[in-house]
């Protein structure tokens, strides 16, 4: 089977950490979070993908290559003006001619994509939306749907009055190839506000597949907190890299800690990482590849990509520190700092 990745956008919810980044490498439990989405897709036996790309493409297709290291094939659609989600798909109709699967590359979920096709072949759907049931609607476009599962309507991030339905549109997506004959070409054009309520107005086969796998939009920076916290709590089933040496401590290869670090639950250490002495990396911490501490530095409910450098006597509680940040000595930086340099890239 085939799949669609999206992953033109530019994630302006998700800034500063997606200036110069694009949304689906930033790195969720250090592994991107489009890495997580690959894994997925390939448990599930999707054997041939196209991404769609636009803001910072070279460092997209860097990581993903070719397909090779995934054993999938993938090939690239490069948007130089976004056409919305459906209309970056139309431009590859000609790829997908059978039953294929659309998806955010920027979405974190560990759903079952066996079951979401075998529910949309069981329907005779044109198109099934994986819908999952939160408290927190208005950021997300809310489907309604009957007792069969079939969708009657949907709202795009409505007002509060207009709130009758807690089931949100993930942007996951199961289609046919007949959906290509209502998207126009060379416009922008988006499944939730334009495609899929047109699709019900004419009365075709959409339904609603009510997910209970995990699933987070990674849409700001708070949601971003969130879904590694679920990750370090097992709310999702993925891999985390490296090795557990204790309940809820994860260390990786080549990371040297200093003989009085104290590592507190859950807390992932990635590889070749230095701690020096006296270092307290607590709870719900996540330090990246490559990264460098000092001593007496004190760590909690932080988040540190790659190639930071933390030196001495620095105390560091519910941070975001970006790639190759350097946090000078003898500072305490409280709950909601960022800290994001500009990269460069080649």
């Amino acid at each position: 089977m085939k799949a669609f990745i999206m992953a033109a956008g530019i994630g302006t919810r998700l800034r500063p950490l997606t200036y110069h980044i694009p949304k689906p490498l930033v790195p969720i439990i250090n592994t991107p979070v489009i890495g997580h989405l690959m894994k997925n897709l390939v448990a599930h036996g999707i054997e041939k993908i196209v991404v769609n790309l636009h803001y910072y493409p070279k460092m997209i297709v860097k990581y993903l290559g070719d397909g090779k290291k995934w054993g999938v094939e993938i090939k690239y659609s490069y948007e130089k003006t976004l056409l919305g989600t459906a209309g970056g798909v139309k431009l590859q109709e000609k790829f997908f001619n059978d039953t294929f699967v659309v998806t955010s590359g920027d979405g974190l979920s560990d759903i079952n994509f066996t079951k979401l096709v075998k529910f949309h072949k069981q329907k005779k759907a044109i198109a099934t939306v994986a819908l999952k049931e939160i408290s927190a609607k208005l950021d997300y476009g809310l489907v309604i749907i009957n007792k069969d599962f079939k969708v009657k309507n949907f709202l795009e991030k409505p007002s509060w009055e207009s709130i009758y339905s807690n089931l949100v549109n993930t942007g996951i997506y199961v289609f046919e190839p007949e959906i290509f004959k209502y998207i126009p070409k060379n416009k922008f054009y988006d499944f939730g506000h334009d495609l899929l309520p047109l699709l019900v107005s004419k009365g075709l086969a959409v339904y609603g597949y009510v997910m209970s796998e995990y699933w987070c939009d990674v849409g700001n920076l708070q949601e971003y907190r969130n879904a590694q916290r679920d990750c370090l709590d097992g709310k999702i089933n993925i891999t985390i890299s490296g090795e557990q040496i204790e309940p809820g401590v994860w260390v990786g290869k080549n990371t040297k800690l200093s003989s009085s670090v104290k590592l507190v639950p859950p807390v992932v250490i990635g590889d070749n990482v230095v701690i020096g002495k006296q270092c307290i990396i607590g709870d719900y911490t996540v330090v990246g590849n490559m990264t460098r501490f000092g001593d007496y530095v004190k760590v909690k409910d932080s988040i540190l990509w790659s190639k930071v450098t933390v030196k001495s006597n620095v105390s560091l509680n519910s941070c975001i520190i970006g790639n190759s940040a350097t946090v000078s000595e003898s500072i305490t930086m409280f709950e909601g700092t960022v800290i994001e340099i500009k990269q460069k890239h080649k």
